[in-house]
């Protein structure tokens, strides 16, 4: 993925993970991997964090200490500022 310098890369993830639970690539339930994104998007674990705790905050995904960050079984009702 190439990022956009303008914006914080942990943001641009964020617009890709929603995109992804929008279109069902990712489904209430899937498991994401925080090593693996950090991996596929070619940044480091504290970017990967900001991101997943943003997506926890506006209830797109929920975790559990021991288990892991999983895409919430009920989707936020308000709009994402991801690009559809």
């Amino acid at each position: 993925m190439e990022f956009d310098p303008r914006r914080a890369k942990w943001q641009q993830i964020e617009d890709v993970i929603i995109r992804r639970v929008k279109t069902g690539e990712y489904r209430p339930g899937f498991q994401l991997s925080e090593v693996r994104l950090s991996e596929e998007f070619g940044v480091n674990r504290d970017t990967m964090r900001k991101a997943t705790r943003s997506l926890r905050e506006k209830e797109w995904i929920t975790t559990t200490p021991g288990l892991g960050s999983f895409v919430a079984e009920r989707q936020p009702a308000e709009e994402s500022t991801a690009e559809e």
